[in-house]
């Protein structure tokens, strides 16, 4: 795919990704104010007092409150305690906006890509506000158009199956035909290509994986 690529078309490749191992050590880093935000929010949201909150997770009520305040960066013990509490994933407490592990998106709230001929359309089928290990899409690709990819970066792999039609995916110059219900996993790191060889409209399903940062 090319500059309208849907790999991490709405979030900078250069995001940097929370490493959960230092959480500790971020007290000056804007995720303080995050995790005492989201705290704040999902505690207010059902209805728990400090001592309330303190008593369903085992979490004392002054570290609760040096937490909300910004005072203090839980470790990730404590965190996975007070998650437990409040019957949610740790990742609620590090998001950048309300989400407490379920999300819907509507058919008309997906954020879609055309590419400049309007003959490939890719969807997101995940919330695009934050930078995400994996992502999913449906694409849809025009009787005989196609979309070209020079390469995303290093570890990139793509895992597509096709859901209606006939696809041509070219890597590096290879080809491989697959029919409905075919899929194909590769490395998205070299030159790929999407190709629609029938006179009917294809559609495919993407999930693209970076690799996990191992710094």
């Amino acid at each position: 795919m090319n500059a309208q690529q849907p790999s991490r078309f709405l979030v900078s490749a250069g995001e940097p990704v929370t490493d959960l191992s230092n959480l500790e050590q971020l007290e000056e880093d804007p995720i303080c104010e995050r995790v005492a935000q989201n705290l704040q929010r999902l505690r207010g949201k059902r209805h728990l007092s400090l001592d309330a909150l303190a008593r369903q997770c085992g979490v004392s009520r002054a570290m609760l409150a040096q937490i909300e305040s910004g005072r203090s960066v839980p470790s990730i013990k404590v965190l996975c305690k007070i998650a437990k509490g409040l019957k949610v994933s740790v990742a609620a407490f590090l998001e950048h906006r309300a989400f407490e592990g379920v999300a819907v998106l509507s058919a008309n709230q997906s954020k879609r890509l055309v590419s400049a001929s309007g003959a490939f359309v890719s969807r997101a089928l995940f919330p695009f506000d934050v930078a995400r290990q994996s992502e999913f899409y449906e694409l849809r690709l025009s009787p005989l158009g196609e979309d070209h990819s020079e390469g995303h970066g290093p570890g990139v792999q793509e895992n597509l199956v096709v859901s209606q039609g006939v696809l041509e995916i070219s890597v590096n110059d290879e080809r491989y035909l697959l029919s409905t219900g075919d899929s194909i996993l590769f490395y998205a790191d070299q030159p790929h290509r999407y190709r629609n060889p029938a006179d009917s409209e294809a559609v495919a399903y993407l999930v693209v994986t970076y690799p996990e940062r191992l710094d």
